[in-house]
């Protein structure tokens, strides 16, 4: 899985992950490219890395998630005076991450994702689609996935009712994980209630394995 990062140096990874999935993922998805659907172009180049795929003949490996770097690009944007690349609001970035998962499980057969999302109703959303379109809970070209540590009720309950998941791990040295952490921390926060939820889950959890 290939992170994205900042909008002024993406371009080029993801012209190094479409190269790297035109040579290894022919039969079956091995690189996979991350989306941040708070950006508000990266819906149409999703559907256009699809048409690049099914042109040249490889399965899209593609990551959805929200977005990372929000305040950085929107300072970075004005002091240079150039147009932002990130969403309005959250709401338009909430709208273009459901009809991504929308797009993908309509392409399913070329397009293999990661729902990459702490988001409850992301989740009930794409396991219903799934139910919807006859999709099978373990097909291959569809995984939900949750940091290492959040979300873990999420990640349990997915999987108990057959579905694939996946435990997002950073790793690296200290100094370079733990901005990674900051900004995953930050955006758990923006889901009204979720950690403390979260927290009161793995209360009960630990009285009830007391007993």
């Amino acid at each position: 899985m290939v992170d994205a990062e900042e909008t002024w140096i993406q371009k080029t990874i993801d012209r190094l992950a479409l190269d790297m999935m035109l040579n290894f993922n022919k039969h079956k998805p091995i690189v996979y490219n991350t989306y941040q659907l708070y950006r508000h172009d990266k819906l149409t180049l999703l559907k256009a890395d699809h048409n690049i795929a099914l042109t040249q003949g490889f399965i899209l490996g593609a990551k959805l998630v929200r977005g990372a770097y929000m305040e950085k690009e929107r300072k970075r944007a004005a002091e240079m005076g150039y147009e932002c690349l990130i969403q309005p609001d959250k709401q338009s970035t909430d709208k273009d991450y459901d009809a991504a998962v929308n797009f993908c499980t309509d392409n399913i057969a070329k397009i293999a994702f990661v729902a990459g999302t702490h988001n409850e109703n992301s989740c009930r959303l794409l396991a219903e689609q799934l139910d919807e379109k006859n999709i099978t809970h373990n097909n291959s070209h569809v995984y939900f996935s949750q940091l290492l540590g959040m979300s873990d009720n999420l990640s349990f309950n997915l999987a108990d009712a057959g579905y694939n998941v996946a435990k997002y791990v950073p790793y690296g040295p200290v100094k370079a994980v733990l901005p990674y952490l900051f900004r995953r921390a930050q955006e758990n926060t923006a889901i009204a209630g979720q950690m403390s939820r979260e927290l009161g889950l793995i209360i009960t959890e630990k009285k009830r394995r007391k007993i």
